[in-house]
């Protein structure tokens, strides 16, 4: 049995948010470099960890929605040192503090006063945030650092422009009538237009496909194995999609992208500033980013504005 000492991090979250944690995952793994990091979270994100260069070991670890898992299924003595990059606390805080964790690493909170960490700043971009969180325990991170490898794989579609009209919940939707007006208008410019969608979002990308014309081999519908999907938006000439996973991809990768936001801000959970990613966004009150309906601030960006954003982009390294 390996006598390395264990760090265990819990981050049981989704593509996007296990994606914008990687630079606090990197410096994690710089600050700990005999330890063996160990990632609590969901399964299907094992190759995205594998790619980080950052995680040893995933162990898998889920909850509906973006809860706390109840329980983790760790074995053998307690982590030497235990990280909460899930949340604020207190759930996520106690369930590390379960295992009873040689020390654990997590942000203030008012109802676990004996954890002395930094405070949380609701408005803080995500990345920011857990950058600034590692750094309060001495490491150095570098907000920046997002790229992941080129994939091993080909793309299945090299140099189409990627819509994927789904989202983590309907408030982040944007219609799939104006995501068809989008991919008439550039396939009629000369562009080819594949669609996605993830596991549970077979109805989206088929009715997309079907007011858009598009033929059924560029339909990828029922969530792409990770590589596939990578492979993907790295050959790809743009993604266009929601604040979700695949547009954190798609910086992950270099890949053009015009991401659509509301009813959260790209101040939070947009991509770095560059070129080659345009952001629209149209300044209103915070909606919910969970909710059922498309959000109002959603629904004010036009068609016509994501092919404008989409001319605006630009290759440049």
């Amino acid at each position: 049995m390996s006598t390395r000492p264990r760090l265990l991090v819990l981050r049981a979250l989704g593509l996007g948010d296990l994606l914008a944690g990687v630079p606090a995952l990197r410096a994690l793994r710089r600050g700990f470099p005999d330890h063996e990091l160990v990632l609590a979270a969901p399964a299907e994100l094992a190759p995205l960890a594998a790619a980080t260069g950052a995680v040893d070991r995933l162990l898998p670890a889920s909850a509906p929605g973006r809860a706390v898992p109840r329980s983790l299924d760790w074995t053998g003595p307690p982590p030497d040192v235990a990280v909460d990059l899930h949340g604020n606390g207190p759930p996520s805080h106690r369930l590390l503090q379960s295992l009873c964790p040689g020390r654990l690493l997590a942000f203030a909170h008012p109802d676990t006063p004996e954890i002395d960490g930094p405070p949380w700043y609701a408005e803080e971009h995500e990345r920011d945030r857990w950058c600034r969180f590692v750094e309060a325990y001495g490491m150095a991170a570098d907000a920046s650092d997002l790229r992941l490898p080129s994939p091993a794989d080909p793309s299945p579609a090299p140099g189409a422009i990627v819509l994927h009209p789904g989202a983590g919940a309907p408030s982040r939707c944007w219609p799939v009538d104006r995501y068809a007006t989008v991919a008439t208008a550039l396939r009629e410019r000369g562009h080819r237009v594949v669609v996605t969608g993830g596991a549970d979002e077979e109805d989206l990308p088929a009715r997309l496909a079907k007011e858009a014309r598009l033929p059924d081999t560029d339909v990828f519908g029922g969530g792409l194995p990770f590589g596939r999907l990578s492979a993907l938006v790295a050959g790809a000439r743009a993604v266009v999609s929601g604040d979700t996973g695949i547009a954190h991809l798609a910086v992950a990768h270099a890949a053009p992208s015009v991401t659509l936001f509301g009813p959260v801000p790209p101040s939070r959970w947009g991509p770095p500033a560059h070129p080659r990613h345009q952001v629209l966004w149209h300044p209103g009150p915070d909606g919910d980013p969970h909710g059922r309906r498309t959000d109002p601030v959603l629904l004010r960006i036009r068609p016509e504005d994501v092919l404008e954003a989409f001319d605006r982009l630009t290759d440049t390294p």
